[in-house]
């Protein structure tokens, strides 16, 4: 457990490596100083410039229906509103007995309406966490059958901050309970300082609210965990393949074989989420591959391996290579080995790769990787779960790009297809994945909640443009999204333009790039106008519109309608 003044440390030694400030602002029924101060040192680790404005103590209301508060005038990012069950408690026993059964529901259609008017004035993420369970033991175990019952209205409450996050847009949860209940009250709280300093949570207990809470932020600025990379004997599986064979390895439901079941069936939900899985193991691949294909209760199967890396090389170069198949960056890769030298090699060499510290015994793998919270994600779409087929359908391009003689033809060879068209409604919540995901091809790396797509969709300022590429392979799906702007008569502003880099050297900006000049001479704007807003990941992009022949004139980059010359490209529309 991360403590306050580890995590204090921690932050003076951090160096910026985020470029755009990160501004949170923190309101509470309760004390806030200390989350805030956390909150402030946690985002200096994650490598932000991070300014915390704290409301002052129990105005959640008033700071936000008042249009003049200082929470409008700092324009944060985030908003963390922050309820405490035990403030919670102090007010309930003051209500008076024939209000008690309606305390659930009048005080989510107050927090409701609350959030409603704030998203009505600003556009920033508000994040809502959960309330403790706690039972005052007033009705002990009955408390399910009694309406005035406070512990019955507390998981009234946190259903209904379900269904209100569900409805709106800006609006995301925050497991502060699960939190709670995996470090245990003696972690949480000091009941000396609740009752003398007001201190709802301990002082250690903030800091590490504000780790896991800063991880979940990063992931709305794009920095998130994309593939879990796994070794083999004694991490999947009890024993070695190569010593114990098939019968003898451990899994399924008996002996500390569960424990590995169990382990194999949270990662098959991952790989079913969208998270990328790899192997890496010192082995035979022959010997490696065979409890994936032969053995009856693997929950896992080489379907659900995007990359299998099994030989006698050293690991972190295996790493390496993964790296380099799945085009993704180190930080977003997790390294799962039993072997303590073996984690310490890849630490040691790719200091990017997060490598989780396995508990010695099996048994406590799963609750120790659950409780580290590493696969955060601030967005999902139905199409994640097809992830991994598309990574492996990329090896098959990849093995046709060696058999062809030149770049031409390999690029014909693929019989590619191209959709370019405005937003659809039913693509909306991809649109704004792939704008929350995308860090390397992202020109400007500004980022849109689902319901501002929506509503660029259908503002008539706008030319909101999506890219669709299949070839015979397969189906890319959605791999481009563009937002151009009206900024004069004449010029078209792209606001955005970002792509998945598994179509890099595709030929789809040559084709796209055709699309925008048509639209624009369609559109009577001359001028089409870029900008490129370097980040610590976009190095890629940064001669993008120097290769499509933009001509720089500081800070944006112009190309002439009225003299463009279509690209060539291999893509049919």
């Amino acid at each position: 457990m991360l403590d306050f003044q580890s995590l204090k440390n921690l932050a003076k030694k951090s160096q910026l490596v985020q470029s755009k400030p990160l501004k949170l602002a923190v309101m509470g029924n309760y004390a806030t100083q200390f989350l805030s101060k956390s909150l402030e040192y946690s985002g200096k680790v994650s490598g932000f410039e991070t300014k915390v404005y704290t409301a002052e103590y129990d105005q959640i209301e008033l700071e936000i229906v008042n249009p003049g508060a200082e929470l409008y005038a700092f324009e944060p990012d985030f908003v963390l509103i922050s309820i405490s069950s035990l403030k919670l408690l102090q007010k309930y026993y003051g209500i008076p007995e024939d209000r008690k059964s309606s305390y659930a529901r009048d005080y989510l259609d107050q927090i409701n309406n609350l959030l409603t008017t704030f998203s009505s004035r600003s556009g920033a993420t508000v994040i809502l966490h959960n309330l403790e369970i706690i039972n005052d033991q007033v009705f002990g175990n009955l408390y399910s059958k009694v309406s005035t019952s406070f512990t019955k209205h507390i998981y009234d409450l946190n259903a209904g901050f379900i269904r209100i996050a569900e409805a709106q847009d800006q609006v995301f949860l925050f497991d502060l309970n699960g939190l709670i209940q995996y470090y245990g009250s003696s972690h949480v709280r000091d009941w000396s300082q609740y009752v003398h300093s007001d201190m709802h949570f301990s002082l250690d207990f903030h800091a590490v609210i504000a780790e896991k809470l800063m991880g979940f932020i990063a992931t709305f600025r794009g920095i998130f965990k994309k593939c879990l990379i796994l070794d083999l004997d004694n991490t999947l599986w009890g024993g070695v393949i190569g010593d114990d064979g098939m019968q003898g390895i451990e899994i399924g439901a008996l002996g500390i074989g569960k424990a590995f079941t169990e382990f194999q069936k949270w990662i098959k939900q991952l790989k079913e989420r969208g998270i990328l899985l790899a192997v890496c193991s010192k082995n035979t691949e022959s010997v490696a591959k065979e409890p994936f294909e032969k053995h009856p209760e693997m929950v896992l199967h080489l379907d659900d391996i995007a990359v299998f890396m099994a030989n006698w090389e050293n690991k972190a170069d295996n790493v390496r290579v993964i790296k380099e198949i799945l085009n993704i960056g180190y930080d977003s890769m997790v390294f799962v080995d039993d072997n303590p030298a073996e984690r310490e090699v890849v630490r040691q060499n790719l200091p990017e790769v997060t490598v989780p510290e396995l508990p010695e015994d099996p048994v406590l793998y799963l609750d120790f990787l659950k409780s580290l919270h590493l696969f955060d994600t601030a967005s999902y779409s139905a199409t994640d779960k097809d992830r991994t087929q598309q990574y492996q359908v990329e090896a098959q391009r990849a093995q046709l790009q060696t058999t062809v003689t030149d770049m031409p033809t390999y690029l014909k060879s693929l019989e590619m297809q191209i959709t370019i068209e405005p937003f659809q409604a039913i693509d909306i919540p991809r649109i704004a994945q792939l704008n929350q995901r995308s860090n390397q091809f992202n020109l400007r790396t500004i980022r849109y909640t689902e319901s501002e797509m929506q509503a660029i969709s259908g503002s008539g300022d706008y030319y909101p443009v999506s890219v669709k590429l299949k070839d015979k392979f397969g189906d890319y799906g959605l791999i481009s999204v563009l937002i151009l702007k009206k900024i004069d008569t004449d010029k078209l502003f792209i606001d955005t333009w970002i792509m998945s880099c598994r179509v890099l050297k595709r030929g789809v900006e040559d084709a796209v790039l055709n699309h925008l000049a048509a639209l624009a001479i369609q559109e009577d704007f001359r001028y089409l106008v870029g900008e490129y807003l370097p980040t610590a990941k976009n190095n890629l992009v940064k001669d993008h519109y120097a290769n499509l022949g933009f001509t720089f004139e500081d800070p944006h980059w112009t190309l002439d309608t009225e003299n463009f010359s279509p690209h060539i490209h291999y893509i049919k529309n």
